[in-house]
């Protein structure tokens, strides 16, 4: 068993019969999934909603139940990983692109809960690239505005030859910040943006980040 997978192997515990669940995106999650597959097809009832498409079809491949959010007015428990996490627990998201939807799903969750490796915990915030996800009209514009408020590199996020494209239709901003001092401050300003949808920024939304190690363990992290 690897980090992700015991991470996403303890995160799934948490689970109960009859929660309506949010499962999040990426290869830490995918381990999540898997578990509550698992134990979907031991008698667990549960309903979900998915962050991506890819979780979505990954969700339903292990028949767990998925339902719209019309029909919730609220998630007891959200699962998710996360590319970085510092003492306070605020996260950089967004590394596989969904960032939105997990950020849509995690505050409209009773309890988020993050699973990690050991390698994702770090003492300031910056050193993996913030996602800033922008909308296509006059996007230019927005990359422009960004570049003369920080002075950090930004590039437009690609797949193959053309600009990557989210589930929402947007495009993804990469910027390398390397340390980032105040978390809710950024957060603030990026979203007041004209242009700027939302960020890979997480701040005050995480209850607990489950850390798992190579050697099959875990570690529960509290909020300092």
């Amino acid at each position: 068993m690897n980090a992700k997978q015991a991470a996403g192997y303890r995160a799934a515990e948490f689970v109960e019969d009859g929660m309506v669940i949010g499962l999040g995106t990426g290869s830490t999650a995918f381990y999540v999934i898997e578990k509550i597959g698992q134990r979907v097809a031991e008698g667990l009832k549960v309903s979900a909603i998915a962050t991506s498409k890819a979780s979505e079809e990954l969700a339903r491949k292990n028949n767990i139940p998925l339902i719209e959010a019309a029909d919730v007015t609220e998630l007891d428990l959200a699962i998710d990983g996360a590319d970085e996490f510092d003492p306070s627990l605020a996260l950089i998201k967004g590394g596989g692109g969904a960032l939105l939807r997990e950020k849509l799903v995690a505050i409209n969750s009773k309890r988020f809960i993050v699973i990690a490796g050991a390698d994702k915990r770090v003492e300031h915030l910056g050193k993996f690239k913030l996602p800033i996800e922008i909308i296509p009209f006059t996007y230019e514009w927005t990359l422009n505005q960004l570049r003369k408020k920080y002075d950090v590199p930004f590039e437009m996020r690609m797949n193959n030859d053309e600009l990557y494209v989210t589930d929402n239709g947007n495009y993804i901003v990469d910027a390398s910040f390397e340390k980032i001092e105040s978390p809710s401050t950024l957060s603030e300003e990026l979203k007041a943006m004209v242009g700027v949808v939302d960020h890979g920024l997480f701040v005050d939304i995480a209850e607990l980040v489950i850390v798992g190690y190579d050697d099959g363990s875990t570690e529960i992290v509290n909020k300092k």
